[in-house]
């Protein structure tokens, strides 16, 4: 089958006769869903299974051509558009590609690509380089590009070392905040700015190392994921409710589900 056949179904989904929930959509609202498809495909590539890969890119492929569908009802643009738009930004990107420029290294590629970015978005008369890091990126996410493009312009440090000093300041002022033996409601307001504060300069730490936070994360949430479902087996193996066990014995299993789970 072509791509056309999943374009083809969704017109007869979309149709007089077809799927009353298919009708109904927005784009707002296959946006949610392609989201939540594009996290799947994430989950099926870390897994390492090709099969649910290619499932997964199915799932999402058919979400961007069921936008596309719903733009061009609206009359504004079709999926050749989106095709075309793309090879055309995707063209003058790669001038060492496609045009008579030459770079040596992936960093000269990146900042290359970095200048074609800014000269784009200079004729769309943007009022920041930092509008075009989406607004709806998860936070981690979004921390890490916007200090990407603002590292960009020079603003940064010079290196990790000045980075993981400005941890340490951040983390004394959370620190300073915590131990008010008495904190009033405007103290919580400022416990969360301190602890995002935390937050945002170890993105940096991470973009400095070369570290994706986003990844990082993600694998350290699978990896305590893994180790509690061990224990938790192990509890009911012995017919117990987790709630039942010690903290002591919970911590000795939880030692046990160190040694005998590999970290990938």
């Amino acid at each position: 089958m072509e791509i056309s056949s999943i374009i083809e179904l969704i017109e007869i989904l979309r149709g007089e006769n077809g799927c009353p929930w298919d009708r109904k959509q927005t784009p707002k609202t296959i946006a949610v869903y392609l989201i939540e498809e594009v996290y799947e495909l994430v989950d099926a590539i870390e897994s390492g299974d090709p099969d649910g890969v290619c499932e997964e890119l199915g799932d999402v492929l058919f979400h961007i051509l069921f936008l596309a569908g719903l733009f061009r009802e609206m009359g504004h643009f079709n999926i050749k558009d989106v095709v075309d738009l793309n090879v055309e930004k995707m063209t003058r990107r790669h001038p060492h590609v496609f045009g008579n420029e030459s770079v040596d290294t992936v960093e000269d590629v990146g900042a290359r690509w970095h200048q074609i970015k800014l000269e784009e978005k200079s004729l769309a008369k943007k009022a920041s380089i930092l509008d075009s890091v989406p607004a709806g990126l998860p936070a981690l996410m979004r921390a890490y590009r916007i200090s990407e493009r603002a590292a960009k312009t020079g603003f940064d440090w010079n290196d990790i070392s000045g980075v993981m000093q400005k941890v340490e300041e951040e983390w004394s002022e959370l620190k300073a905040v915590l131990k008010r033996e008495s904190r009033a409601p405007k103290d919580q307001d400022l416990l969360a700015l301190e602890f995002g504060d935390v937050l945002f300069t170890l993105v940096n730490v991470a973009r400095f190392a070369h570290i994706h936070p986003e990844t990082a994360l993600r694998n350290s949430t699978k990896k305590f994921e893994n180790r509690f479902a061990y224990m938790e087996k192990l509890i009911t193996e012995s017919q117990r409710i987790i709630e039942s066990v010690s903290q002591g014995e919970m911590d000795e299993l939880w030692e046990e589900a160190k040694a005998n789970l590999t970290v990938s």
